[in-house]
C-alpha cells in the first residue's frame, strides 16, 4: 500500500495542498478548459467538410451526382481528402457496403528495394496519404476495427484484374502513375450501387510521359453521358500559399 493511499484512509491527505502543489494550467494564463466550447484547440473533428474553393464545390457536387467521377488538378486541391472524406460519409451512412483503396505502388523517382511483411505492409507506405485522409475523419479505434472486418479494403491494382465492385465506394488515388491500360481495367470494375473516384495530377506523373494514361482517359470520358470529369486549377490550392506559387514557376 502506497503512503499516498494511507494517507487518505487515515484521513490525513491534504487534497488542497497536493492540488496546488502538483496541478498545473494546461494554458497558463487563460481561463480555458475542456468543457467550453471554445476554438482553442489546436485540432477538433469536423463531420461533415465544406468546400473551400469552386473548384472543390464542383467536385463535390459532380462526387453526389455521379457514378464515375474524375478529379485532376494541381497539388494541394484536396482531390484526395474530398474522395475519401465522400467515402467515409456514405459508408457510415450506409449507401455503400465498404471502401475500396487503391494506388499504384509506384515510387517517386527513387527505389528502395523490396519492403518486409504481407501485403497490407509492403502497400502502408505507398498509401500513406489514404490513411492520413481516413485517419483525419475516423478514430484510430474505429478505422482499425473497419478495416479489420474488411469494410475498408486495400486493393493492389496488380490484382484487380477480373474483380466486380458492388455496393462499394472505390478511390484510385495518384492515378497519373496508372498506364492507359490499368486504367482501363479499374474502371472497367465498377459494380451495382457502387462509386468510382479517380484522382491525380497529370503533370506530376513518376511514369514516362508518355506511359501515362490519366489524361487521354480523361479526354475520352467527358464525351461520356453521366460521367463527371472535373479539372481543378491552382486557384482550388488549400495547401500553404507557396504551393501555389511555386507551381506556377516550375
Amino acid at each position: 500500500m502506497s503512503k499516498r493511499t494511507a494517507k487518505r484512509r487515515q484521513g490525513g491527505f491534504n487534497a488542497e495542498h497536493y492540488e496546488e502543489e502538483k496541478v498545473r494550467a494546461l494554458f497558463p494564463g487563460t481561463n480555458w478548459s475542456p468543457d467550453d466550447n471554445e476554438p482553442m484547440r489546436d485540432q477538433r473533428y469536423i463531420k461533415n467538410v465544406k468546400p473551400r474553393s469552386e473548384g472543390q464545390a464542383r467536385l463535390m457536387t459532380a462526387i453526389d451526382d455521379h457514378n464515375l467521377v474524375m478529379a485532376m488538378g494541381p497539388a494541394g486541391t484536396g482531390k484526395t481528402y474530398l474522395a475519401v472524406s465522400k467515402a467515409v460519409e456514405a459508408l457510415e451512412s450506409g449507401q455503400v457496403g465498404r471502401i475500396v483503396l487503391s494506388r499504384p505502388a509506384v515510387e517517386a523517382g527513387e527505389h528502395i528495394g523490396f519492403l518486409p511483411g504481407a501485403l497490407e505492409e509492403k502497400l502502408a507506405p505507398y498509401l500513406r496519404p489514404l490513411y492520413d485522409a481516413l485517419a483525419d475523419r475516423l478514430s484510430p479505434k474505429r478505422l482499425k476495427a473497419l478495416m479489420a472486418e474488411g469494410l475498408i479494403e486495400i486493393a493492389p491494382i496488380a490484382y484487380m484484374r477480373g474483380r466486380t465492385l458492388n455496393n462499394a465506394y472505390i478511390v484510385v488515388d495518384e492515378a497519373q502513375n496508372c498506364t492507359y491500360g490499368q486504367l482501363k481495367m479499374l474502371l472497367t470494375r465498377l459494380g451495382w450501387n457502387s462509386t468510382m473516384v479517380v484522382t491525380g495530377d497529370p503533370a506530376q506523373t513518376d511514369l514516362l510521359p508518355e506511359m501515362s494514361g490519366l489524361k487521354d482517359i480523361c479526354e475520352r470520358l467527358e464525351e461520356v453521358e453521366d460521367i463527371a470529369v472535373v479539372r481543378l486549377e491552382a486557384k482550388d490550392i488549400v495547401r500553404h500559399p507557396l504551393v501555389a506559387s511555386m507551381l506556377d514557376v516550375l
